[in-house]
């Protein structure tokens, strides 16, 4: 097995285990057994778990980033792809294996304590709040509508993972619809 399928088969298993289970609650040696990698191999890859905190994070960052750009990309100009947002929103709240926004689950784990933890997770969200704001402006919205857009979707994410339910989301649209029609 060379380094690339190595780092592949790692994060594979570290993104369905850390998710699944938090961050804290699984050890490196979870991470080996459930991707086939030896220990040895393991830490030739990743030589600390902070390290593949990071890289799971990244990883997810890109992926998630670009599927939400796919959903906004196909709906029409103006304000129509802002709220898109909170469509795609509500068809992530609805995937089976729903367990919130994961930077938010690893700033609330390690934030405190990892400080390239959280700014991984800071730039993701700085990256979120930058496509937002390119979204408004691109439909003509004012620029002061971006915080509020932002938070009503992070609201969302919080308050469907607390409350196993994608509804936030519909209720985050509703929200971002008469803040762009005021």
């Amino acid at each position: 097995m060379d380094h690339a399928e190595a780092e592949v088969r790692l994060l594979d298993a570290a993104e369905r285990l850390f998710y699944e289970r938090g961050i804290q609650a699984v050890g490196m040696d979870e991470v080996r057994t459930a991707s086939g990698v030896s220990l040895k191999r393991l830490y030739r890859v990743f030589p600390s778990k902070s390290q593949l905190v990071r890289a799971y994070l990244d990883r997810r960052d890109r992926r998630w980033r670009a599927r939400l750009a796919a959903h906004v990309e196909s709906r029409p100009e103006g304000r129509e792809r802002v709220l898109a947002v909170y469509d795609w929103l509500y068809d992530w709240f609805t995937e089976p294996d729903f367990r919130g926004c994961a930077f938010i689950n690893a700033y609330g784990e390690l934030g405190a304590v990892d400080p390239a933890v959280t700014d991984t997770v800071r730039a993701h969200k700085e990256a979120f709040a930058e496509y937002v704001a390119g979204l408004v402006a691109d439909a003509g919205e004012p620029e002061s509508a971006v915080g509020p857009l932002v938070l009503l979707a992070e609201g969302a994410m919080t308050a469907a993972a607390i409350s196993g339910s994608p509804e936030p989301a519909r209720r985050a649209r509703d929200g971002a619809a008469r803040l762009l029609a005021a």
